[in-house]
């Protein structure tokens, strides 16, 4: 899909830079993947404490055949 963006061009090259990567196209494929892991990460650390477990739940008897 060819998108024309108008993207600041010293954040685009200190990201080329930062990266190592050699097209800007590569560049901003990883960093739109690095911010959506980002996104999806603070997402699961944010149920952490809200989850109840059941204290009389046996794992291991749960593994047996």
């Amino acid at each position: 899909m060819a998108t024309n963006l108008s993207i600041d061009s010293e954040l685009l090259d200190a990201a080329l830079k930062a990266g190592g990567l050699k097209t800007k196209k590569d560049t901003v494929n990883l960093a739109l993947e690095e911010f959506i892991k980002r996104r999806k990460a603070a997402d699961i650390i944010a149920l952490f404490g809200k989850i109840e477990y059941d204290k009389d739940y046996d794992y291991k008897k749960e593994r047996q055949r």
